[in-house]
């Protein structure tokens, strides 16, 4: 009896483990005081946290990526011309990052990075370029590997002035990478060699999107049969339809209410783990943001719109078990955290918040 006990004990104690995950927070560490790279120990059942490990002196890594076995984590390091890319080792149990090196991107001010088995890419918004790094054995950064520069403008004369890539992305099957460019308007689709050297990446077509939206954040559904692309200038919402590597577009929205009338800022965009409802944030006047209840057809419509408890609201992540839903708010330099109904995809405040200077990137990982 006393054998049967312990092992429900150890199995109960191991099921209610499943439901801690890391929460690895990247920062900005210009303007207030900040380390760099948080990890926080985060339950998806009580939304409680605690913080477990940091980096020291690392400079802006404002996003960051993990590798698919968790071992190693991949930062920016957003500093004008001096903007770099770091590698570090990551401890999923303990949350400790031990750095490997730095590369500079040889463009400036990265806003995003993308890796797998092969290649580390940053999407270099000042520089307007993506950069491909060798992805070493041991973790670490190799050479760049390629450059690729875009050129053009848009009609928004203060923001639209030159090429300003915002964002890289896989396409499910990796056999491509996606890539918005805020200052001209464009997504473009890249075929993906990861072992190509210099042509990793061949350009394969270059699609004009609504002149002025600032195509910024973009998400494939879990299908992966829809892509839905945020504009950040406009806050328009664009969905397309993906068959044979093509997109078609399906709906033009908004992620504003129709009452909004203030400056939009479009910003960050994902699924439910679900697949069943989209959130968008809205930085600028509005400080919002969006639920979307997603249509079999791809189609979504806006459900609720709701503050974000601060200001700037740059990224946001939905934990692994789809029960609560954090906002980093930049300026505010907090992260809010939300329980999401399920059923509804709505939103509701919890009162829990992590303070952190000027929070920006939010990613949940496995914690063994």
């Amino acid at each position: 009896m006393k054998i049967a006990k312990a092992l429900l004990l150890f199995a109960f104690i191991n099921a209610a483990a499943q439901d801690n995950f890391n929460l690895v927070v990247g920062t900005y560490t210009n303007a207030c005081e900040s380390k760099g790279i948080y990890v926080y120990d985060f339950n998806t059942n009580t939304g409680e946290f605690k913080a477990k490990s940091n980096t020291d002196g690392v400079v802006n890594p404002s996003y960051v990526t993990l590798s698919a076995d968790k071992k190693y984590l991949y930062s920016v390091n957003e500093d004008g011309k001096n903007s770099a890319a770091s590698a570090f080792k990551f401890n999923a149990v303990t949350g400790k990052l031990d750095f490997i090196n730095k590369k500079e991107t040889k463009g400036a001010d990265p806003c995003y990075i993308i890796n797998d088995d092969k290649n580390v890419i940053t999407a270099n918004y000042s520089g307007g370029s993506i950069t491909v790094f060798e992805r070493k054995a041991d973790g670490s950064l190799g050479d760049i590997k390629q450059q690729v520069k875009h050129t053009g403008t848009g009609p928004n004369k203060s923001r639209q002035e030159a090429a300003h890539v915002h964002m890289v992305y896989f396409s499910p099957d990796k056999k491509f990478v996606f890539v918005n460019d805020l200052g001209t308007d464009k997504l473009s689709i890249y075929s993906y060699n990861p072992t190509g050297g210099d042509k990793t990446l061949v350009l394969k077509e270059s699609i004009a999107v609504k002149a002025g939206s600032g195509p910024r954040h973009l998400v494939f559904s879990p299908s992966g049969i829809f892509v839905y692309l945020l504009g950040e200038l406009d806050g328009s919402l664009t969905v397309f339809n993906y068959n044979n590597n093509k997109l078609e577009k399906i709906q033009e929205t908004t992620m504003g209410a129709a009452i909004f009338g203030g400056k939009h800022g479009g910003a960050d965009i994902h699924f439910s783990n679900d697949g069943k409802y989209l959130y968008t944030t809205n930085r600028g006047d509005a400080n919002t943001i969006s639920t979307f209840k997603v249509h079999a057809n791809g189609m979504v419509n806006l459900v609720q719109q709701i503050s974000t408890q601060g200001a700037a609201p740059r990224n946001f992540s939905i934990d692994p078990n789809d029960n609560y839903l954090l906002v980093a708010n930049q300026n505010t330099n907090n992260v809010v955290i939300y329980k999401r109904d399920k059923a509804t995809g709505f939103l509701a405040t919890t009162g829990k918040e992590i303070k952190l200077c000027q929070p920006v990137c939010l990613v949940f990982t496995p914690n063994k």
